[in-house]
C-alpha cells in the first residue's frame, strides 16, 4: 500500500461514513425519521415507501416543525435541538439526540426536507441542488415532511447488500409496527407504492397491541404491571401455550426505546425456562421505565442497546416480576356462569391483575387421604437425604391404596367410577345424568366423571367439558412441591470433600469466585481461589455430590460475569427435582377412582404454573359448549 500522509476527511466522506452505521438498510432510515417524528410530538404520521424503500421513503407528521432559520442547521452534522450538555446526554429521554440523521440519509440519497411550523407565514424546504443546499417556499401541511429518493445513489456498492423490495418493504414495516407499539395515542398510514398498507388508528394500549399482534389476544397473554423503587415494569406476555417457532413476536423497549439487549433477553428467557416447551420463543410486548440516569443510551449508532448502571438488580428484577406474573394457573379463576363462553372467561382473566397463588394452597385442599396415586420404591431411594424430612408428607399422602379402593376395569377403557361421599360408604354409584356433576363456581377443573383409556381425566363443567393428562398434571403438582420443599430451607445441605477438587477457569472471571462468596456458600458451596486460573473446591451441595461440576461452575461463573447473576445451580437443582416428579407422578394405565381425580383437579387448582408440566406441555384442555355444537353442526 502506498504511503500517505495524514489529512482530514472531506465533510461529505465523513457522512457517508457515518451513513454505513446508521443507515445500513431503507429500514434504519425510517426509524431515524419516525424517532424525529415523535420527538416533534405528532400524533398523525404517514409513512410512503416506493420500490422496498430504495425508490423512495417519505414520512409526513404534524409536529412542531423546524423553523426556516433552522433549516440547515437540521441537516447538518452533530446539530440537534435535543441536547446541549454532558448533564442532558446522561439523562436524555428523547429518542434521537446526536444529530447525525438527517446529515448521513441526505449524503446518500436525493433529499429534501420541508417544514411549516406553527407561527410560520408559510412553509419552507431545503434540498440538495448540485451540491448546494437550497431553501424556497413550499406548498407543505403543517408538521414536517421528508422525501429520500434514490436511497444510496452515490454509494451503488451498498445497494449490492440489501434485499428483495419486498423484503426490504415488510423490515420497514416491522419498524413502523415497533413504534406503534409504544406510541398508541398516534395515527399511522403506511403506503406502499402508492396503496394503503396498513393502518393504525389511535387506541388504547391494549388494542394496539391485539390489532398489531394477533396471536397474542383471545386470551392467548397475560398483563403485567409492577413496580418496585423507581423502576416500572408493564405490558404483556403471552402464554407458555402460545409459544412460538421463532423470536418474531419480541418487545422490549426501556424508556419508550426499543432495545435488543442481550441482559434483557437472558432474564426473559429465564423467567420462561421451567414453562417452555423445546426450543420455543415466548411472546411478550414489554416496557421497563425507570430514571434515565440509570440507563446509557449511548452505546451502539443505532441506539438498540443499552448498558444500565446496575445490571443484577434489573435482571433480576425483571425475571421475577415475569415469573411470578406466569405462577398463577388459569385453573384457579372461577367458572363464571352455566353457558359461559371460555374465551371471555379467559379473556376477563386476562384483563385481572397478575396475583401470585399461595403454592402451599393445596395443603388445605379437602382431598383424601392416598389420592394420585403410590409413590414408587425406585423413586424414594433416590430422594436425597436432606429431602426425606422436607418431603416425608408428600410420601406418605402418595401411599399405595388399599385393595378395596381399587378402581373398577371396564372394557371400553372409560372408566366410570361410582359416586363415593366421605362418611357414607352406601351411598348410591354414580347417576346417569350429568347436571349432578357439575362443578361448583370455586371448581374451575369442574368434577370428574370418567377415566379415558387410563390416560385422560374427564370432568365436566358449566359451560362444557375438560380433559386433564393426568400424568403430566400429576407430575406438575409434585414438581412444585419439592421445589417448595427445598425453598423453605434457609441454605442448601452441603458435603465436605475429602480432598479438595482443583478446577480450572477463565483468569478473567477469578474476581467473581471472591465476590460472590456469601452467595457460594448459601448454595452449599466452599471455595477458595489458588490462583487466578485455579480454584479450589472444599464443599459441594449435597445433591451434586459425585456428579462432574467443573463445567457447571465454569458455567456459572461466566453467567455471573455476564449477567450479574446465575441460575446454573437453580436450573440443575430444577432439573433433578423434575426428573424426580416425572417418575412419581400417576402413570397411564393406572385406574383411578372419583375421589382421586378429583383430588388431582382440586390440587391442580391451586398449584402454581399446573397449566402446562415439567416439560411445558399442556396439563388440560377445555371444550365449550359453543365448541362442541360446531362440530356436531347443532343450530346450523
Amino acid at each position: 500500500m502506498t504511503h500517505r500522509p495524514i489529512s482530514l476527511l472531506p465533510d461529505v466522506l465523513i457522512s457517508q461514513i457515518a451513513a454505513g452505521e446508521v443507515v445500513d438498510r431503507p429500514a434504519s432510515v425510517v426509524k431515524e425519521l419516525l424517532e424525529n417524528a415523535l420527538d416533534a410530538g405528532a400524533t398523525e404520521i404517514t409513512i410512503r415507501i416506493d420500490g422496498g424503500g430504495i425508490q423512495r421513503i417519505c414520512i409526513q407528521d404534524n409536529g412542531k416543525g423546524i423553523p426556516k432559520d433552522e433549516l440547515e442547521l437540521a441537516v447538518t452534522r452533530h446539530a440537534t435541538s435535543k441536547i446541549q450538555s454532558l448533564n442532558e446526554l446522561e439523562s436524555v429521554l428523547s429518542l434521537g439526540f446526536r444529530g447525525e440523521a438527517l446529515a448521513s440519509i441526505a449524503s446518500v440519497s436525493q433529499f429534501s426536507l420541508s417544514s411549516y411550523p406553527v407561527g410560520q407565514a408559510s412553509a419552507y424546504c431545503i434540498s440538495n441542488q448540485s451540491g448546494q443546499w437550497q431553501i424556497e417556499p413550499s406548498p407543505a401541511s403543517p408538521g414536517t415532511t421528508v422525501d429520500v429518493q434514490s436511497l444510496y445513489f452515490s454509494t451503488p456498492a451498498r445497494r449490492k447488500f440489501l434485499k428483495t423490495e419486498q423484503t426490504e418493504f415488510f423490515n420497514c414495516l416491522d419498524v413502523v409496527k415497533r413504534m406503534a407499539l409504544a406510541n398508541p395515542s398516534v395515527t399511522w398510514l403506511v403506503y406502499r407504492d402508492g396503496k394503503l398498507q396498513s393502518r393504525f388508528q389511535e387506541s388504547s394500549w391494549s388494542a394496539r397491541v391485539f390489532s398489531i399482534l394477533e396471536p397474542m389476544a383471545n386470551g392467548a397473554s397475560k398483563p403485567i404491571e409492577v413496580q418496585a423503587a423507581d423502576m416500572q415494569l408493564h405490558g404483556a406476555v403471552g402464554l407458555p401455550d402460545a409459544a412460538r417457532g421463532k423470536g418474531d413476536m419480541q418487545f422490549f423497549y426501556v424508556n419508550g426505546r426499543f432495545v435488543k439487549d442481550k441482559l434483557i433477553a437472558h432474564a426473559v428467557r429465564s423467567a420462561y425456562e421451567d414453562v417452555l416447551h423445546g426450543d420455543k420463543y415466548p411472546s411478550f410486548v414489554l416496557f421497563l421505565n425507570l430514571p434515565p440516569t440509570e440507563v446509557d443510551v449511548n452505546v451502539h449508532p443505532a441506539k438498540t442497546e443499552v448498558r444500565f448502571r446496575n445490571a443484577r438488580a434489573v435482571h433480576q428484577w425483571v425475571r421475577q416480576s415475569i415469573q411470578a406474573c406466569l405462577a398463577p394457573s388459569r385453573a384457579v379463576v372461577p367458572v363464571s356462569g352455566v353457558g359461559a363462553d371460555p374465551a371471555q372467561v379467559d379473556a376477563e382473566y386476562s384483563a385481572v391483575p397478575s396475583s401470585t397463588v399461595s403454592s402451599h394452597a393445596w395443603r388445605s385442599s379437602s382431598s383424601p387421604p392416598g389420592a394420585f396415586g403410590a409413590m414408587p420404591a425406585q423413586a424414594k431411594s433416590a430422594a436425597l437425604p436432606f429431602l426425606r424430612e422436607e418431603l416425608a408428607d408428600y410420601i406418605q399422602a402418595y401411599r399405595p391404596l388399599e385393595p378395596s379402593h381399587s378402581p373398577v376395569s371396564r372394557p371400553a377403557q372409560i372408566t366410570v367410577q361410582p359416586k363415593v361421599v366421605v362418611g357414607q360408604p352406601n351411598s348410591e354409584p354414580f347417576p346417569n345424568s350429568a347436571q349432578e356433576a357439575v362443578a361448583t363456581d370455586t371448581e374451575y377443573l369442574g368434577q370428574a366423571i370418567a377415566q379415558v383409556h387410563g390416560i385422560y381425566i374427564l370432568a365436566l363443567r358449566p359451560d362444557g367439558m375438560v380433559v386433564v393428562d393426568m400424568h403430566a398434571a400429576h407430575e406438575r403438582v409434585l414438581y412444585e412441591q419439592f421445589k417448595n420443599a427445598l425453598d423453605s430451607q434457609k441454605t442448601i445441605s452441603s458435603q465436605e470433600l475429602l480432598v479438595p477438587l482443583l478446577v480450572q477457569i477463565d483468569p478473567r472471571l477469578a474476581s467473581e469466585v471472591d465476590n460472590g462468596q456469601h452467595l457460594w456458600e448459601k448454595l452449599g458451596f466452599r471455595l477458595s481461589l489458588i490462583s487466578t486460573q485455579e480454584i479450589a473446591v472444599r464443599a459441594v451441595p449435597t445433591m451434586l455430590a459425585g456428579q462432574d461440576f467443573s463445567a457447571l461452575l465454569q458455567q456459572w461463573l461466566e453467567d455471573l460475569h455476564q449477567y450479574g447473576v446465575a441460575h446454573v445451580l437453580e436450573r440443575q437443582r430444577n432439573e433433578w427435582l423434575a426428573g424426580l416428579a416425572c417418575h412419581t407422578a400417576v402413570r397411564a394405565n393406572r385406574k383411578l377412582t372419583l375421589p382421586e381425580m378429583n383430588a388431582l383437579l382440586r390440587s391442580m387448582e391451586s398449584t402454581e404454573r399446573s397449566d402446562q408440566c415439567n416439560h411445558g406441555r399442556p396439563t388440560w384442555r377445555h371444550f365449550s359448549l359453543s365448541e362442541m355444537d360446531k362440530w356436531f353442526l347443532r343450530g346450523q
